[in-house]
């Protein structure tokens, strides 16, 4: 599969909010939880102005995956990684890996920082980085996400 990157655009929230959801269906939560991540895992328009959301597209133009990327004093923040199921495992996750890498370097960043998803963890740590720690998550009170980091 061919892929190419490019920064989204605001017409692409409401697209890019539901790859979201399917990507972190994928793993098999059930529909309660899905919809308690639901305000989290929405794109919005002025995120996509703020400049640091990348998309992939695979061969035909569909939406094969995107990141979200912010930096907080010098940790380029990782606020979303997700491919669409059907472009897992053919390189698209790799692809916006390099360039999230790439852009976080272009903003001065001397690390990345993910609460991670713990069903994404083995990615995270395909692409370098560490579990260093835990971070609560931000869509169910109580439950704790894998803090990880990469230095740059």
């Amino acid at each position: 599969m061919t892929f190419r990157l490019r920064q989204a655009r605001v017409s692409e929230a409401a697209a890019l909010s539901d790859l979201a959801m399917r990507s972190k269906a994928h793993w098999g939560y059930d529909d309660a939880f899905m919809q308690a991540c639901r305000a989290e895992l929405t794109v919005s328009a002025a995120t996509i102005e703020a400049g640091h959301v990348w998309v992939c597209e695979a061969g035909g133009g569909d939406l094969a995956g995107f990141f979200d990327l912010r930096l907080e004093d010098d940790v380029a923040e990782v606020y979303d990684v997700f491919v669409d199921p059907p472009a897992m495992g053919q390189g698209a996750g790799s692809l916006l890996w390099r360039k999230l890498e790439e852009v976080a370097c272009e903003m001065g960043a001397r690390k990345i920082g993910i609460d991670a998803d713990p069903n994404a963890v083995g990615y995270y740590e395909h692409m370098g980085a560490k579990v260093v720690g835990e971070a609560p998550s931000g869509s169910i009170p109580g439950r704790m996400l894998p803090r990880m980091i990469k230095s740059l």
